[in-house]
């Protein structure tokens, strides 16, 4: 598949929290966007995404797929591939097209915490910002899988 001009998202999905980053147009640059409330009743976390898409006019929603490190499927695995299929008909819903595709997101957020500990980010200040920052790790990998690789990377979803 030919890749798309436009903005991509990356979203990692948690229990608790779903973290946003998105890139600029051209698609060079990753940037923390905002921590969403997971609402797994009311679906509200996956109304605002689907509001930031819009918004954005995004062409790429790369959600997080967490693997264990030998790459098998962990307890996880299947709440981000549920969640990326609500995403993805959510969009169709909308008459949106962008893609969701679901991209490796191994040591996402413990990479994560270790730039921000780095970075002098207090571990009790972490907490509201991991999120942001695991997607701006899955964002980043997804972008330079795409520059080397010259495809969109990850499987689609929908």
């Amino acid at each position: 598949m030919a890749q798309r001009a436009g903005v991509r998202l990356g979203v990692d999905v948690g229990d608790a929290r779903v973290g946003l980053a998105a890139t600029d147009p051209d698609a060079l640059l990753a940037t923390p966007v905002m921590t969403l409330r997971r609402d797994p009743n009311k679906g509200s976390d996956l109304r605002m995404l689907t509001k930031i898409v819009a918004d954005r006019d995004a062409a790429v929603i790369y959600v997080g797929l967490p693997l264990s490190l030998s790459g098998a499927e962990t307890s996880s695995t299947q709440k981000a591939r549920d969640y990326a299929a609500q995403l993805a008909q959510r969009l169709a819903d909308a008459e949106l097209e962008a893609e969701v595709r679901l991209v490796d997101e191994r040591l996402s957020t413990v990479s994560a915490a270790v730039k921000m500990r780095t970075s002098g980010v207090e571990s009790k200040d972490q907490r509201d910002r991991i999120d942001q920052a695991a997607a701006v790790e899955i964002l980043e990998h997804a972008l330079e899988m795409r520059r080397t690789r010259g495809v969109e990377p990850g499987r689609a979803c929908g």
